[in-house]
């Protein structure tokens, strides 16, 4: 029989959040389901922090991964199992240490847990797919025979999603378990010091990442944003190279692609000229970024996936400031440029648009969640303005912040301001003379009860809340009372 110890870790009472997550995994391991786990997620979203608090209290071997030769690595196993097993096992290559934990868990239940998984397998596709052939055979054979609750967890995303794929050959043997960035209702956990608004600014730049938000959830803005992401040894003024460089080959051009996409573009063709690349080549780059979920494809409200009329976008907002902020400063800073100075003349005059793009994400969120019986579809929508204005030059496109439909038909439009200053009166005269004409020149139709939410970050003028008063259309959310935890 083996002597694997209860895990102890001593964390446990600093542990924030994951209670669905921890939920499932409790499920799953007092359960019947016999297929391994597939923890995986973007690098920082917490899977470590979870696997142990997991583990806190059971029977467990972890085993994590590094970077290093598969023949040293496989040594340094059997060199922490022997304890665990009451002898050294001979592990010539992965499939055998699949075979040994597997064997180490006949007589009784144990949660073993193998970090870092992509780093044990080999480079080239072909190897990796023998590799995760005989694990796969290897599970198959042992599956009846073992009490075993394994756990297989990893950043590198596109190795880890690619085993849950038809052709991959562990396709169907792994339960999985992804880890994403938390909403902002969650992520207050780490901001407990600050005021609603500064709650706001600091999930912005985080992106919900508990990694990122435990460093940046204390300290004036400006401070902290120097000395934890802009000085030259802050510990995260190299993260986003070194999560890219984890993840992608030919790591320069893809660092090219996401700068110029933070600094605004939003169309292939624009990232393409901006390069003087290959509009073929440049959406094969943008498909890799997107399969890794560095980027995505955003339509406008009610069009069809592949939309012509659809908008690259970075997916993390922390990879936005990063790249709008840090990476095209990085030679300066370590050549002596103070980090306050940046922060004054690039950051601080910015960081307000940076911000807003998340607000309205949030706004987005919020209306789902309050509105939900009238817009159980929500987006943003963007297009042509009226054809006579167009003919005349007064204006030719149009953005709605907000878009709620059921059933069909347009319920909710709203704006959402992340702004100096109150949101005024005018704000509600566009709407009604541009933008909703707009929506039903593009074929919408349009609720004759329709809703307009406004949030501004600096409440509503007088004027616009007089007008409230008097149209009961309008609904003016209060947003540091909801942004409160």
């Amino acid at each position: 029989m083996t002597d694997v110890g209860i895990f102890e870790w001593p964390p446990v009472a600093s542990f924030i959040d994951r209670e669905e997550h921890l939920a499932r995994l409790d499920e799953w391991w007092g359960g019947a389901q016999e297929l391994p786990i597939n923890l995986h997620g973007r690098r920082r979203t917490g899977k470590s922090w979870l696997f142990r608090r997991f583990a806190h209290g059971k029977p467990a071997i972890i085993l994590v991964a590094r970077k290093a030769a598969a023949g040293k690595q496989l040594k340094d196993f059997a060199e922490q199992l022997e304890g665990a097993l009451g002898i050294r096992p001979d592990i010539p290559d992965v499939p055998t240490l699949f075979r040994v934990l597997l064997r180490s868990a006949r007589d009784r239940r144990i949660l073993a847990v193998i970090d870092e998984f992509p780093y044990l397998l080999p480079r080239s596709k072909t190897d990796t797919d023998r590799v995760l052939s005989a694990i796969a055979a290897v599970l198959e054979d042992e599956r009846d025979h073992s009490l075993l609750k394994l756990v297989l967890s990893g950043s590198t995303t596109a190795v880890m999603t690619s085993l849950q794929q038809e052709k991959n050959p562990m396709y169907g043997r792994l339960t999985p378990l992804v880890l994403r960035p938390l909403e902002y209702e969650k992520a207050t956990a780490f901001l407990t010091t600050l005021e609603p608004i500064g709650r706001f600014e600091r999930y912005a730049i985080s992106g919900g990442m508990p990694r990122y938000l435990s460093l940046l959830g204390d300290g004036d803005l400006r401070t902290t944003i120097c000395r934890r992401i802009l000085d030259q040894n802050a510990p995260l003024f190299n993260e986003v190279r070194t999560s890219i460089e984890q993840e992608l080959i030919q790591s320069g051009t893809y660092f090219s692609i996401l700068e110029i996409l933070a600094g605004g573009a939003k169309e292939t063709a624009e990232i393409a000229a901006a390069m003087q690349s290959k509009l073929s080549e440049v959406t094969n780059y943008l498909s890799t970024l997107h399969d890794v979920g560095l980027v995505e494809r955003e339509n406008p409200f009610g069009a069809l996936a592949g939309s012509k009329s659809g908008h690259w976008r970075l997916t993390d907002p922390f990879f936005a400031f990063w790249f709008r902020f840090v990476y095209p400063f990085q030679d300066s800073l370590e050549s002596g440029l103070p980090p306050f100075d940046l922060f004054d003349s690039e950051v601080a005059p910015a960081l307000s648009q940076l911000v807003s793009i998340v607000f309205e994400d949030w706004a987005r969120r919020w209306t789902r969640m309050h509105l939900g019986p009238v817009a159980t579809t929500v987006g943003r929508w963007w297009g042509r303005s009226l054809d006579s204005l167009r003919k005349s030059g007064e204006r030719t496109s149009e953005e709605i912040d907000i878009v709620g439909a059921a059933r069909s038909r347009v319920n909710v439009v709203g704006e959402a301001k992340w702004r100096a200053g109150a949101m005024r009166a005018d704000v509600v005269k566009e709407l009604d003379e541009f933008k909703i004409p707009a929506l039903r020149q593009a074929g919408f139709k349009v609720s004759g009860e329709l809703k307009i939410v406004l949030m501004s970050k600096n409440g509503y003028a007088p004027g616009l809340e007089r007008l409230a008063e008097s149209d009961d259309r309008l609904i003016l959310v209060d947003v540091p009372a909801q942004l409160a935890p």
